[in-house]
């Protein structure tokens, strides 16, 4: 196998002075990428690295991949966490054998078009946590999976809770292109919905179009005000649309005018009680993650 790779930040062993030197130079280029694509489980690796690409080219910016993965040989972690990740090697592999699967799919991806043969992977191991942050905390959008082995739910939730960046989570299966084409924006007042809008803006702008979805909205139209004035606040052009729920869930809602309205990306805030909180009371943004048919971006 012919791929490139670099051990970046916190896992990064000691090696001869030229592997050193290079591996530096792929870990800056990855760090200072407009879009990053964060590959921790290699099962969403292509659908990942597909998003990400299209991401990165509506904005003319840069795309960068890189693997993170817990590896209890270099965390500074209690033994009970590291007792953990030994244990799961019986079904996960070893934190090498999983860099490996990664690796593959990352090279099996770039074959498919010659103009891919740049792209270097970068490569982070050990705490988790650490190497979330060495990853893409300069990143404007970082490309990650919410669901999958241990490492694509614990980076996950460090994106979003710790580094709290804008993250697009691709849809399960294949990614059908065109991120886009339509994006519905599920909106409230709030300001973990604001903060993604805004976060979102340069992706909004080269948008096809724009719908701002107000989901039970109060007597005196205040979700829809307050969208209008963020779009034009943002130089942004885009629909708003007012709905009931009626007997639906918010999520169900929303994800069915998505589907009817042939959106091709959902937009929100998240997590607007906490991750914790959200798990135990099955709130809006866990619904739409689980039934999700289409790549949602957010941020907490």
């Amino acid at each position: 196998m012919n791929y490139v790779l670099s051990s970046g930040g916190p896992s990064r062993p000691p090696s001869q002075p030229a592997g050193v030197i290079f591996a530096d130079h792929v870990h800056e280029i990855t760090v200072h990428a407009d879009v990053l694509a964060l590959l921790p489980d290699p099962a969403t690796a292509r659908s990942c690295l597909d998003i990400a690409e299209d991401a990165a080219g509506a904005i003319n910016g840069t795309m960068a991949a890189a693997h993170v993965g817990a590896d209890p040989e270099r965390m500074i972690a209690a033994a009970e966490e590291i007792d953990l990740q030994l244990l799961r090697e019986h079904d996960e592999g070893s934190p090498s054998q999983r860099f490996e699967h990664v690796a593959r799919a990352f090279e099996d991806w770039k074959q498919d078009k010659p103009d891919r043969d740049r792209l270097l992977l970068d490569d982070c191991r050990g705490d988790l946590d650490r190497c979330v942050t060495t990853e893409c905390h300069e990143t404007a959008l970082v490309v990650a999976p919410c669901h999958g082995n241990m490492d694509a739910r614990d980076t996950f939730h460090d994106i979003l809770f710790n580094e709290r960046k804008l993250v697009l989570v691709p849809p399960p299966g294949q990614y059908a292109g065109n991120l886009l084409g339509h994006v519905v924006i599920g909106w409230k007042p709030q300001d973990h919905a604001q903060r993604a809008v805004v976060a979102a803006r340069h992706w909004l702008a080269t948008a096809d179009r724009i719908t701002v979805l107000c989901v039970d909205d109060r007597p005196d139209g205040s979700y829809q005000f307050t969208a209008r004035e963020l779009l034009k606040q943002l130089g942004l052009d885009g629909d708003v649309i007012a709905i009931n729920s009626g007997d639906r869930s918010v999520g169900e809602t929303i994800l069915d005018f998505a589907k009817t309205e042939k959106a091709t990306c959902l937009l929100i805030g998240a997590y607007k009680h906490g991750y914790f909180l959200e798990l135990l009371l099955g709130r809006v943004t866990r619904y739409l993650l689980s039934h999700r048919t289409l790549p949602i971006m957010m941020k907490h």
